[in-house]
């Protein structure tokens, strides 16, 4: 046979003849050494292949050679392209299994164990996007393996089964579900033309918590951060400070900006060695003990001079309500305001504030005594490891891990802070803070002129990418590290020394520090800061609104002019969708429009009724 057909036959004595052959023959395995005969015996046949169009027996190459006969040519090479591309793909995807089977232990090995172990150890973010866990985060979490948990004694594992909460399940996340996410301005609203929130992608509280890096950030240079005390410190008329802050000379604000990798600086506290201990801003001893257990995490507000309307976290997840801490701190003044409208129970909590009242403030401005716990958390929670500052007046409305999450471990960053909506130059922030009368104009020029003398300059696209110069700084997020730490305390420094309006020493410290190590501070929109909590009055201008409310007079429902019902005449029709003949006026004349074929006739209205003249 020619043509196509010759595609799928085989000469008769190529592999030699089946029935010819002994079954043993067949594969040649087992068949005993033999010396070989003069005459070469026929080569045994070779195995049917068991991917054979026809099967095992011999249908196959018929088939095979009938469909190449009655196929045309073009079919012909369609066909065996498609046997090639099949070949292909079964020869990929084989090599890929055999590769994921035989690859030895490495980094795809951990990979492995890492979606393992989940639920048991934090991961971090390599560069292919993909977390790893590692393998010495199980003992440094408070774990064990598996060996070590058989030898634990029953109370160490309730100890373990009550940490459980704390690490969320197995999460395997190949890319971040947030990486293609634009963010989008806010929605226009002509109602509400100041700045409003904008879209911002958290992950769910489960994936947030697994993300969590397994180790502290990398402080650089800066490894160990000691804190000034002077028990026998007298106060003293001065310029520089006050008895709380130390007062620190020139001198010793220049040396605290020389980063080593051992330092001590004033940071408040100085009149002891335990904060909140004799030192000023003192607190009772079952809340210290209290705030050195908090672990972790802690959400922390203020209220002093009764200045705020205490506001509840909302959207708070189960996890993040045994795991984090949420403290209020209040002065006397407060708690007697609060006690007179909410009840505090004998755990002193208010909802899920933990309520820590103040006493021997050290400053009589209620503003400058909310600036120890905003910027000295590090101080009074010496064993935490992440803080959420939020200001008295707002009102958290996101969990605190969907936060974290968002605005550090996701940029690998140790601190947050949001940008002014409006201004970016502190030269324009002292401006508004003197029209706004937020503080005394006299110190606000001497700092600027201070900072001016240093180098101060307006802001400008030179400086990127630092995006502003000037914070809202009503929330803080960040990681307790000796760099960060260091920050916060030099940043109370400058507070202490000048003005309370902390946005305007904001950039100073954070420049000079930038100009020392690889640091600095992320600053994040506005917009996005007002998407996790919710701003409010303060307790003096609601009152205020309130009054003026109550002070206008009640207004009037509109005035509404009915008019008088016409009178129908007696004869009027009062069937729906007839015309009635309306009465009309005396002394006005007008003409009937009839039909071209009646004559036009002049009516006269006597005594009421209508008389029709011919």
């Amino acid at each position: 046979m020619s043509g196509g057909a010759s595609l799928g036959l085989r000469p008769s004595g190529s592999y030699g003849s089946l029935p010819q052959q002994p079954q043993q023959q067949l594969g040649g395995c087992h068949s005993s050494p033999s010396p070989a005969p003069s005459v070469s015996p026929p080569l045994a046949a070779r195995k049917p292949a068991k991917m054979s169009l026809g099967g095992a027996g011999g249908g196959g190459p018929r088939v095979f050679a009938r469909i190449c006969m009655l196929a045309g040519r073009r079919q012909r090479m369609l066909l065996l392209l498609l046997v090639a591309v099949a070949v292909a793909f079964c020869f990929l995807f084989s090599s890929l299994v055999s590769k994921d089977e035989d690859t030895s232990p490495g980094v795809e090995t951990m990979l492995v164990f890492s979606d393992h172990v989940r639920s048991f150890v934090n991961p971090v973010w390599t560069s292919s996007g993909r977390p790893v866990a590692q393998r010495d985060s199980l003992t440094a979490n408070g774990l064990s393996t598996g060996s070590q948990m058989e030898r634990q004694s029953d109370s160490s594992q309730k100890q373990v089964e009550g940490l459980i909460w704390s690490f969320p399940p197995a999460v395997v996340l190949n890319h971040h579900p947030c990486e293609n996410f634009s963010l989008s301005p806010p929605p226009i609203d002509r109602k509400r033309t100041g700045p409003r929130p904008c879209p911002v992608c958290y992950l769910p509280v489960e994936q947030a918590l697994a993300l969590r890096p397994a180790q502290p950030s990398a402080s650089p240079v800066l490894q160990r951060l000691n804190y000034m005390s002077e028990e026998n410190l007298v106060s003293k008329d001065s310029n520089g400070g006050s008895l709380f802050g130390g007062y620190p000379s020139l001198e010793e604000r220049d040396k605290s900006y020389d980063i080593k990798d051992l330092m001590t600086v004033h940071c408040g506290f100085v009149r002891g060695k335990i904060p909140g201990l004799n030192t000023g801003f003192d607190v009772d001893e079952a809340d210290r003990s209290e705030m050195q257990q908090c672990q972790r995490t802690v959400v922390a507000s203020a209220i002093f001079g009764n200045y705020d309307i205490l506001q509840q976290p909302e959207n708070i997840s189960e996890s993040s309500k045994d795991t984090v801490c949420f403290f209020m701190f209040l002065d006397e003044e407060t708690e007697a305001a609060l006690k007179n409208s909410t009840t505090i129970d004998h755990t002193k909590r208010i909802g899920l504030w933990r309520v820590v009242v103040v006493r021997n403030l050290p400053y009589s401005d209620a503003r400058r005594n909310g600036k120890v716990p905003k910027l000295l958390l590090h101080r009074l929670f010496p064993n935490v490891r992440y803080s959420i500052w939020i200001d008295g007046k707002l009102k958290l409305v996101r969990d605190p891990y969907q936060v974290l999450e968002r605005f550090l471990w996701r940029k690998n960053v140790s601190f947050a802070i949001s940008r002014h909506y409006r201004r970016f130059d502190v030269y324009e922030e002292a401006e508004a803070n003197k029209a706004g009368g937020k503080y005394d104009n006299a110190s606000i020029d001497y700092q600027i002129e201070f900072y001016k003398r240093e180098g101060l300059t307006h802001y400008s696209s030179a400086k990127l990418p630092i995006t502003s110069d000037v914070p809202e700084g009503c929330v803080i997020i960040r990681e307790h590290i000796p760099i960060t730490n260091l920050f916060t305390c030099l940043w109370f420094n400058e507070v202490d020394r000048f003005t309370s309006r902390d946005q305007l020493s904001f950039s100073t410290v954070r420049d000079k520090i930038r100009s020392r190590v690889n640091w600095t501070a992320d600053m994040f929109l506005d917009c996005e800061r007002r998407d996790f909590v919710v701003q409010s009055y303060h307790r003096e201008l609601l009152e205020q609104r309130q009054a003026t409310l109550r002070s206008r007079p009640p207004l009037r429902p509109p005035m509404v002019q009915i008019q008088p019902r016409k009178m129908l005449p007696d004869n009027a029709s009062k069937e729906p969708g007839k015309a009635s003949s309306a009465k009309k006026l005396p002394g006005k004349r007008t003409r009937d429009k009839k039909s071209s074929s009646k004559r036009s006739h002049r009516t006269k209205v006597v005594g009421g009724k209508e008389a029709i003249q011919l």
